[in-house]
């Protein structure tokens, strides 16, 4: 249906003004977003760089200042991050002027290691290859040969082994962080009210002002020491949410490992992020 007005109608003023002509009900925050939500965007861009094509992620963001990209090293695809008034014709040329940036870091990016029979996988530092026991019960459990190799063995069917061991993984992973931060709290007289693993792939952890503590899952595959240094590192944020020279001097003085740890993850912490995914 078409519809004719003989009068003007403000719909300029109305695009940047609908709370003044919306009737009282209707001047909420849902309908003003109704107003001004954009249009569908594609998720994705297609890059070509010499004979590869990089399916590249689109993300936008309300605080970023310009277009920006980065290497998710578990996801191992490139995400590229667009400001609030970035256009996808922008975004796809900023990506094709950085293709050979793109295929670099991708093409760096360490072999994956899936959870499955015969990877090595490192626990506590300690290198352990995954070993199917498909005739015993249990879940998860960790052995050492006679010849002095150890081993993480999965019981159950085989369809089930990566799911197994990384439930395993995070489980003790949990168990390690939560008594170091605990150590670590008792130390300097404050209170972790809340302790949850996840798998980060920008931080290693993380701490909120109202005392939750938050760690990626992966820092079980570290040595012990780098796993203790990150539990103290965000602990002392408890007493300083800063990273200023009185937060290092907090963190320097429960963990006395700190420029070991933090030249570890700067070297081999990267590595961490290839076990439990396919190529």
């Amino acid at each position: 249906m078409i519809c004719f007005c003989a009068k003007y109608f403000p719909w300029r003023w109305m695009w940047q003004s609908p709370g003044e002509l919306l009737p009282p009900g209707l001047k909420d925050m849902a309908t003003r977003a109704l107003l001004y939500r954009r249009p569908a965007e594609p998720s994705r861009l297609l890059v070509k760089h010499g004979s590869q094509i990089y399916s590249i992620r689109l993300r936008r963001h309300r605080r970023a200042r310009r277009y920006t990209l980065r290497i998710h090293p578990s996801d191992r695809e490139a995400i590229l991050t667009m400001p609030p008034r970035g256009t996808i014709v922008e975004a796809k040329d900023f990506a094709q002027r950085h293709g050979a940036w793109i295929a670099a870091r991708l093409g760096r990016l360490p072999k994956a290691a899936p959870f499955l029979p015969g990877t090595v996988v490192p626990l506590r530092g300690i290198p352990h290859r995954i070993v199917h026991r498909a005739g015993m019960r249990g879940t998860v459990w960790t052995e050492t040969r006679d010849s002095g190799e150890k081993i993480m063995c999965v019981a159950g069917d085989i369809a089930h082994i990566e799911r197994r061991v990384h439930d395993f993984l995070k489980r003790e992973a949990r168990r390690d962080l939560q008594r170091a931060a605990e150590a670590y709290a008792d130390e300097l007289g404050v209170r972790v009210k809340r302790l949850s693993i996840r798998d980060q792939s920008s931080r290693w952890g993380s701490c909120t002002s109202a005392g939750s503590l938050s760690f990626s899952w992966r820092l079980i595959l570290a040595p012990p020491f780098v796993l203790d240094y990150l539990a103290a590192h965000e602990v002392a944020h408890l007493v300083e949410m800063n990273h200023s020279p009185r937060f290092w001097k907090v963190c320097g003085r429960i963990c006395s490992s700190v420029e070991r740890a933090k030249k570890w993850l700067d070297t081999c912490g990267n590595d961490l992020h290839r076990y439990g995914i396919d190529d």
